[in-house]
């Protein structure tokens, strides 16, 4: 999950609810919580076994990461990103991460390109099981580590909301699991990355995030009513 550990936060205030907003974004971005759920802060400090003020916390965090929508006096719900916004936000990922992509090749040192094949590795054992929630999560952070490499704190910090909302997007309205970034896309951005041709890395990089929309079933559907103790049940932490 990306970590939204706030540095400020004493280490143990921290732990106590990072383990509940890891719990609740796997199973939001796995689709097992459906968008537009109710997330009672007693409930699910029931369920996990915490006070309502580390639920909140929990909830605050994961609300910064555009999955859970905050309305005074109604609580929490699962976020329900609209169409508009989901062209909206892959609209600005061509044009931000082409030329991240261009940064990044220009900078990456061979410890970098390492990682990112090591990544690769991750990913392809991934995609050979059915954990959907996982697949998303490793490849926004294969978008993320190439921002880091490319070391612009501006772009980096406008992915990294741009990555948040994605993640529901894809996982809302993917039509299978091979919607999530295919390794065969990424391997030929890493290769791209470690031959330093900025040119090709970024074309490759906007291929693939057109790939990525034109992947995706812009089609509204109705969700049915889910009980959270049922689907956090074997979440708990």
């Amino acid at each position: 999950m990306l970590d939204r550990t706030n540095k400020s936060e004493a280490p143990d205030q921290a732990a106590r609810w990072q383990p509940v907003y890891d719990a609740l974004h796997e199973a939001i971005i796995s689709r097992r919580l459906a968008p537009g759920t109710k997330l009672p802060e007693d409930e699910l400090g029931s369920i996990f076994s915490v006070s309502r003020t580390v639920v909140r916390s929990a909830l605050q965090a994961l609300a910064h990461d555009r999955v859970v929508r905050l309305e005074r006096n109604r609580g929490a719900f699962v976020a329900q990103p609209t169409i508009k916004e989901a062209r909206e936000v892959f609209d600005a990922r061509k044009l931000i991460e082409p030329r991240i992509a261009a940064l990044a090749a220009r900078l990456a040192t061979p410890e970098d390109i390492r990682s990112l094949r090591q990544h690769l590795e991750d990913e392809r054992d991934v995609m050979k099981s059915d954990r959907s929630g996982e697949a998303i999560r490793l490849s926004a952070h294969f978008h993320l580590k190439i921002a880091r490499i490319a070391d612009h704190s501006i772009f980096t910090e406008i992915l990294r909301d741009l990555i948040s909302r994605s993640s529901l997007i894809i996982a809302l309205y993917w039509r299978s699991r091979d919607t999530t970034c295919k390794c065969d896309a990424h391997r030929n951005i890493v290769e791209a990355l470690a031959a330093g041709d900025g040119a090709e890395a970024s074309a490759l990089m906007k291929k693939h995030i057109a790939d990525l929309f034109s992947g995706l079933d812009l089609t509204p559907t109705e969700n049915k009513p889910q009980r959270l103790a049922d689907i956090l049940g074997k979440s708990r932490v």
